[in-house]
């Protein structure tokens, strides 16, 4: 292992994981994208809770906690979790206010139920089986007051049944170089796609100046196709209330508010809204 006093932290092969200032340097979001898309869609499909005046939110896949941190500024009462120990150690050192901790949404669970739950950055697609899928989205309900709101950002599975999707996501690798602490590093991606899995598979390798050798890291997401996703929310207790491709928070142009919501489905990414169906499900399992 080794410390930024000499290069990046290598602990594992997931170079930004290990190294969520990093992370954060590679995907920038200086415009708070995703806590505008979840506080839009919040405004647009909510229901406005009388007994209290800052609706609570659960962040799935809180990651650096950047998103969950504005969330709070925007008014929310916000609960995060993250799978990773490095990524919510960063959170909390960046927004020592910010109640986070390691969770896994197969067993997330809430001390009382929240009014959302936002799982973005396709979070839900690193749970490649169905039956993982399956018990995140149960989890979530649990989790959600009766006509509490799921707001979900995934890859679209269906993006790669047409010829664009093919060609930008499969032809050709893709580089990027990112200046971190005086360090130039570079990312070269490789995506596949595993018929039998029904995934989406990355491949991707860092180096950088004085690096003995690349990092090579092997991820996959898995691809859920629309008819898939709905069936797979009402089975869990959710009414889909928006499910849509564009505009959202990472499609360009950036996310704008009260814009038409396109339901083409054939873009990369899968914004959803649903609904948590009440009273069907008992509101203190949020408990477990």
């Amino acid at each position: 292992m080794t410390t930024h006093d000499s290069g990046p932290v290598v602990a594992t092969e997931n170079l930004l994981i290990d190294n969520p200032a990093l992370y954060e340097r590679t995907f920038p979001d200086a415009e708070g994208r995703n806590p505008r898309f979840v506080h839009d869609m919040v405004r647009r499909f909510g229901r406005p809770a009388r007994d209290r005046p800052a609706p609570r939110l659960l962040d799935v896949g809180a990651g650096t906690g950047r998103d969950a941190a504005r969330l709070a500024e925007l008014g929310y009462t916000v609960a995060a979790v993250d799978i990773s120990e490095q990524m919510v150690a960063y959170a909390r050192s960046r927004h020592p206010g910010l109640q986070i901790a390691v969770g896994d949404a197969r067993s997330v669970r809430t001390r009382e139920p929240v009014d959302i739950v936002s799982c973005l950055g396709s979070t839900l697609l690193h749970l490649t089986t169905t039956a993982d899928i399956v018990a995140a989205l149960h989890r979530f309900a649990a989790c959600l007051t009766p006509g509490g709101l799921l707001v979900a950002e995934m890859r679209n599975g269906a993006f790669l049944l047409t010829d664009r999707g093919r060609r930008e996501l499969l032809d050709h690798d893709t580089v990027r170089v990112v200046e971190w602490e005086g360090v130039r590093y570079t990312s070269r991606t490789w995506l596949s796609i595993d018929l039998a899995g029904q995934l989406l598979r990355r491949r991707r390798t860092w180096s950088w100046p004085g690096g003995t050798h690349p990092i090579e890291q092997h991820t996959a997401w898995r691809l859920l196709f629309p008819q898939e996703l709905r069936y797979l929310l009402d089975v869990a207790g959710f009414d889909v209330l928006a499910l849509f491709d564009a505009p959202g928070p990472l499609t360009e142009p950036p996310w704008p508010a009260g814009e038409i919501l396109s339901d083409t489905l054939d873009g990369d990414r899968l914004h959803l809204v649903a609904r948590r169906r009440g009273p069907d499900l008992d509101a203190n399992d949020a408990d477990g």
